[in-house]
């Protein structure tokens, strides 16, 4: 649904997924505005935004200076509440904590 919503608004989509690569490309095939990505560093080269979206373990723990040097925009929508947002704002990362409250 997430994808799909991108793709009306016109954005390509570069995933990750340790877990659901395989079905991800069973379901939607080859197309142009998707590439799925063998690593997660991978994925985010030359991205506008992360988005995350599932709480796998290699997710919480990520360099935050390699996120910020991929992005060509430093921003994190975070729909899993994996980080704490003081922590992001050190290095400089826009950050959306989706369903947190705010502090």
């Amino acid at each position: 649904v997430l994808m799909e919503a991108l793709w009306k608004a016109g954005a390509k989509v570069q995933a990750y997924d340790p877990e659901a690569m395989q079905e991800c490309q069973a379901v939607y095939g080859l197309r142009e505005d998707l590439l799925l990505c063998g690593t997660k560093e991978a994925a985010l080269r030359g991205a506008d935004a992360l988005m995350i979206a599932t709480e796998w373990k290699n997710f919480k723990a990520p360099s935050f200076d390699a996120i910020k040097d991929a992005l060509s925009t430093p921003i994190i929508f975070d729909g899993r509440n994996l980080y704490d947002p003081k922590v992001i704002a050190r290095y400089g990362i826009e950050y959306h904590s989706i369903g947190r409250m705010a502090a």
